[in-house]
Formats: C-alpha cells, structure tokens, sequence
C-alpha cells in the first residue's frame, strides 16, 4: 500500500535533513593530510590555553575550509573558546562563550573537569604514547558512572580511533 503524499514528504524532509547534518559534521571533520599540516600537538594547544584558565576540551576541526585548533577553557564561572595558531602554538584568538550549544557543551565539560584529578593535557600524552604513530584530533571530558574520563579521538594515516583515558 502506498504512503499517504504528506508522509512521503515528512520521509524525504527527514532524509534531506539527515544528510545535511552528515555533510555539515563532514565539513568539520579533520583528515590525515589535514592533520599533517599542523606543526602544534593537541597537548601543546591545551597548554597554551590554560593561560585563559582551565582547559575543558581540544580538538582540531575544519572552519572555512581551514585547519583549525580549538580549545575550552573555563575561569570564575565564564567559559573561552581560545584558538590557538597550530603552526607557532601561540593564542590567536580569544572569544567568551556567552550561548547556546557551545555554552552548554562547555558546562557538561567543565563538569566533568571538576571532578579531575589529571589534565586534560596529560590525558591526550597518555593516549598518544600508547598509540604510536597517531595523533591526537580530539580530547572532550565527560562522566562515566560518575567519575571523569576523557575520549580522546587519534587518527593516523591508517584511520581513526577513539580511546578512553581516566581523569581520576
């Protein structure tokens, strides 16, 4: 039997939704060759970030087509996107995150950090050593059972891995 037209068009309103959020998940998505073009690791971005207070994530993405290093970080209640140039590993920008989805990514992460006993910066080294010939594209913090861990997302020309590191 066929579908009613107005069920036929919610199907395909959803279908075209759907994969306007995969392109739009793949247009953030870091490669290897993209990744290659970074001189600064995800560690060394998340040390350069505690200047703005307490690193809470990390990762690389794809902004404009351009390779990007973003990092979290919360101080006294206010949460800072900071990027960091991932060629000289200096701040490039600093922007308080005052809304929205990034807000509240920003909340659930610096929850999971407050419970932390490690950074996240050693955290992303553990996960690198363990796994040669990766590098880190990610580190984002959240609770397991209550305690705090840290995904860490590793890519290498091979493909990609997510590890899971303790923060307790």
């Amino acid at each position: 039997m066929d579908k009613p037209l107005g069920v036929q068009a919610l199907i395909i309103a959803g279908s075209l939704l759907i994969s306007a959020s995969a392109a739009l998940a793949e247009d953030n998505a870091v490669d290897w060759q993209a990744l290659q073009q970074a001189k600064v690791s995800l560690q060394k971005a998340l040390d350069a970030a505690r200047k703005t207070g307490k690193p809470i994530s990390g990762k690389f993405e794809v902004e404009n087509g351009a390779l990007q290093l973003s990092t979290y970080t919360a101080s006294k209640g206010k949460y800072f996107e900071i990027i960091v140039d991932h060629k000289s590993g200096k701040i490039a920008k600093t922007e308080e995150i005052k809304e929205g989805e990034d807000l509240t990514h920003a909340t659930e992460q610096a929850k999971a950090m407050a419970g932390a006993k490690k950074s996240l910066s050693s955290a992303v080294s553990k996960a690198v050593g363990a796994n040669k010939g990766y590098r880190a594209v990610s580190a984002i913090p959240s609770l397991e059972d209550g305690k705090p861990v840290a995904k860490v997302v590793l890519e290498n020309a091979k493909g990609t891995k997510t590890v899971t590191e303790k923060l307790y």
